[in-house]
């Protein structure tokens, strides 16, 4: 072989082996036998004349030839679609595919509807969107942006900040009728909570008064759910109190399914972000999405737009 051989399909192969470290991962990924990327990995290594992965029985690793080659060969690719990206952008048609993560509740009830209103609008472009709470690796996982509620750390990692998402104290009303009203933060301590087992001092609510005065209460309970759906059932159940954010519950507030309680007492509001991937940012089409989801985030109840 030679370096006429180097393909860009097999340059990607090797990019999404190095970040994932799993052949099997990557076949699963392409929708392609493990013997297919064996296949390609070699006969890239062969082109360029070096070996580009070490492999042990648990784990491939890039060696430190294939290192280098990895951060060239990101920088090829992301060129190479970028260049088509805007290629097709000046005949007026964006395409191709954006893969979002997006924490799950706010997904499931949100955002899913504002990416079908961006994709009536480029209906050029797929979207890969995957729901979960968990703080994935994007590269890793191939995901191209990550809309995360709660304070960010990956500094690798292009943030855009989009507003902040409003929260409350709700419960059921036949809760209410049967445990009673709280009127003071102290009052919650005779109370069952709901708490999210995924959400770091969810046993201590941090209240501000309308004198200005905080207010940290201990929260307990019975049951605790590590996500929002499951959270939001059990309100409507009658099963306790909890923080809701609002767009969790705003429909249900509307039609007097739950109350608000408290209501002079104010929970912090979380930061509502979007995480991009860096090699990404520059492609037309994730560009598009990002500003869509800025412009249009403030149509999700109980958010407000920076």
């Amino acid at each position: 072989m030679d370096k006429s051989d180097v393909t860009l399909e097999r340059m990607r192969t090797f990019v999404r082996v190095a970040e994932r470290g799993s052949l099997s991962a990557v076949a699963r990924e392409l929708g392609v036998g493990q013997s297919t990327v064996t296949r390609q990995l070699r006969e890239l290594e062969e082109a360029v004349g070096v070996p580009l992965i070490s492999r042990t029985t648990r784990r491939v690793t890039p060696t430190e030839e294939g290192a280098r080659y990895y951060t060239d060969s990101v920088q090829i690719l992301r060129l190479v679609e970028q260049a088509g990206d805007e290629a097709r952008v000046t005949r007026g048609a964006p395409a191709g595919t954006i893969r979002i993560s997006c924490t799950a509740a706010i997904g499931v009830l949100h955002v899913s509807r504002l990416i079908f209103a961006f994709q009536d609008r480029y209906p050029g472009i797929a979207i890969d969107l995957s729901l979960t709470d968990e703080r994935i690796d994007l590269v890793r996982e191939g995901v191209d942006i990550a809309l995360r509620l709660g304070p960010l750390s990956d500094s690798s990692m292009r943030l855009r900040a989009l507003g902040h998402s409003r929260r409350l104290m709700v419960a059921a009303p036949d809760y209410l009728a049967r445990r009673g009203r709280p009127v003071a933060p102290q009052d919650l301590s005779g109370h069952d909570g709901i708490r999210m087992s995924n959400v770091a001092g969810s046993d201590t609510l941090a209240l501000l008064g309308p004198d200005g005065a905080r207010h940290a209460v201990p929260f307990g309970g019975r049951l605790r759910v590590d996500h929002g759906l499951a959270a939001r059932e059990a309100l409507v159940a009658g099963r306790g109190i909890a923080p809701a954010h609002r767009w969790l519950v705003d429909d249900l507030l509307r039609t007097d399914r739950l109350e608000a309680i408290l209501p002079a007492y104010a929970l912090p509001s979380v930061p509502l972000s979007l995480l991009i991937v860096p090699e990404r940012a520059g492609i037309a089409r994730v560009r598009l999405l990002v500003d869509f989801l800025a412009a249009e985030i403030g149509a999700i109840p109980g958010v407000a737009p920076l």
